[in-house]
């Protein structure tokens, strides 16, 4: 008899139970896009701790380095966009309070992921001959290639990862999951990448819905990379989810307002927002655009 695929669907609170103190968590989207925000709050309200993070990094990071969750940082960049240097992040970096931080270009960075998706030690690549990469990270090597050209490249180390937080658009209950809009960002790398994956979604629909008005080719997760699906609406939030919704600026200019201000304007912040679940999240939220209208 065959087996039907197995119903993975959790709650926040379930995901963030899978987790422990001083693993390595990667945490999909890209600065201000399509980041798994529910599944970071969660995390903010847990006692886990000592956390590496990888990060094309956003607002993920900088809350989760002023919490004090972070032990080292791995990062091609920490942006917010309409903010360039995301405030939480600039303070730590400034201050010094990041324990161990990796910074890799862009490249060296998927590249990273890519050799740990493909569970190999290393990639070559040319990225980061020549630059400063190389000279902040001395750990990083260079390999010789053993070919007639012997042309020194760039030994990208893998960025192995005990789990992945990824956000997309729809999945279904075994993990599949599509995006809707304009760019992957790599999520499925990162999910690839994990030990084990966790994709919260806007909307759980069945298998068939998920190609209905969708090309297939956006069916960017399969089931066999997922180990949790979260429905959680606004899960993004304040990151951009397109087509669901855009990133909300009004609400991300208190946020860097907050984080770049004293710690009573963060205290403000953290009280009003951060102090509850998500649905207290999320209705705080609701209050906050309905004052701004």
């Amino acid at each position: 008899m065959t087996q039907a695929p197995r119903d993975k669907r959790m709650s926040i609170e379930e995901v963030v139970a899978e987790l422990k103190d001083g693993m390595t968590i990667g945490i999909g989207g890209w600065g201000p896009r399509r980041k798994p925000m529910a599944l970071v709050r969660a995390i903010l309200r847990s006692d886990l701790t000592d956390l590496t993070i990888v990060s094309w990094g956003g607002a993920d990071v900088g809350l989760l380095l002023r919490a004090g969750k972070v032990r080292k940082l791995v990062y091609a960049f920490v942006s917010l966009d309409s903010v360039p240097l995301e405030p939480n992040f600039q303070r730590a970096r400034q201050d010094g309070t990041i324990p161990e931080v990796v910074e890799l270009d862009e490249g060296m960075f998927q590249t990273g992921l890519r050799a740990a998706a493909q569970r190999l030690p290393f990639l070559p690549m040319r990225a980061g001959l020549g630059s400063d990469v190389l000279v902040h990270n001395p750990a990083i090597r260079t390999v010789t290639s053993p070919y007639d050209d012997g042309e020194e490249l760039v030994a990208v180390p893998a960025l192995p990862l005990d789990v992945a937080l990824v956000h997309l658009n729809r999945a279904d209950r075994h993990g599949n999951a599509t995006y809707l809009g304009p760019d992957p960002y790599f999520d499925d790398l990162f999910c690839m990448a994990a030990d084990r994956a966790y994709v919260s979604v806007e909307q759980v629909v069945d298998t068939a819905g998920l190609t209905v008005d969708t090309p297939v080719q956006r069916l960017l997760l399969s089931r066999m990379m997922v180990s949790g699906v979260v429905e959680t609406p606004h899960g993004a939030h304040f990151t951009t989810c397109t087509p669901d919704y855009e990133r909300d600026e009004r609400f991300q200019k208190a946020y860097a307002a907050a984080a770049g201000g004293s710690e009573e304007d963060w205290a403000a912040f953290e009280e009003r927002f951060l102090s509850g679940d998500e649905a207290a999240y999320q209705a705080a939220v609701r209050t906050f655009t309905e004052e701004q209208a």
